[in-house]
This record gives C-alpha cells, sequence and structure tokens, in this order.
C-alpha cells in the first residue's frame, strides 16, 4: 500500500483536534479546513490514476515517463487551484524523484535539443 500525502494530513488533523481537546494547541493555531474532505478525495483520486496508468508502464521510453508524470502534476496543479476547495493545498513543484529522473531528464534534453 502506498503512502499519499492525504493520509498524512488526515492523521495530522486528527491531531490537532486531540491537542486543542487536550489543552495543549491553541485553537487560534488549529487550521482544521487546511485539507477539506474535497481536495483529499481529489488528491486521492489523481495519485490513484497515476498509480494505476504507471501499472501499465512495461518498458516504457522516456517520453512515455515524461507524459505520465505530466499528466498527474497537471491534475495536482489543477486540484491545487480549483477554488471549491478553498484554496487548500500548495503548488506541486515539477522536480526530480531521485537520480533516475535526473538522468531522464538530461538524456530528454540532449534529445530535443
Amino acid at each position: 500500500m502506498t503512502n499519499r500525502p492525504p493520509d498524512h494530513w488526515r492523521a495530522w488533523m486528527v491531531e490537532t483536534a486531540r491537542e486543542v481537546e487536550a489543552g495543549t494547541l491553541d485553537p487560534g493555531c488549529a487550521v482544521a479546513d487546511l485539507y477539506p474532505e474535497s481536495l483529499l478525495r481529489a488528491t486521492d483520486a489523481a495519485l490513484q490514476a497515476f498509480e494505476d496508468e504507471v501499472c501499465t508502464l512495461r518498458e516504457p521510453s522516456d517520453k512515455a515517463v515524461f507524459e505520465t508524470v505530466e499528466r498527474v502534476v497537471l491534475a495536482l496543479n489543477a486540484i491545487d487551484g480549483d477554488g471549491q476547495h478553498g484554496g487548500a493545498g500548495g503548488h506541486v513543484p515539477c522536480r526530480g524523484v531521485g537520480d533516475q529522473s535526473s538522468e531522464v531528464a538530461g538524456r530528454r534534453i540532449v534529445s530535443s535539443g
């Protein structure tokens, strides 16, 4: 089972609520609506679609890998910009995920130019 950010966000909200209830956290510091359920569901759905797509890749080309990653980044950015989520969430930076992505990026730059 994959660890997803919404799982951590939900756990954080539960812990924050416990701290407020116990009096160890000022209620003004607790931002219970930072991660609305609509944001969590939409993020989960985008990540599940990404995982499903990745599972279908068999010996993919660099282009196929980039296109798959691009789709999930665009989906997550769209979720971030969707007003129904109260403007929650931060921008999803399109950064490398370890050495392999840097290697693939380098090959893409060389092959494009």
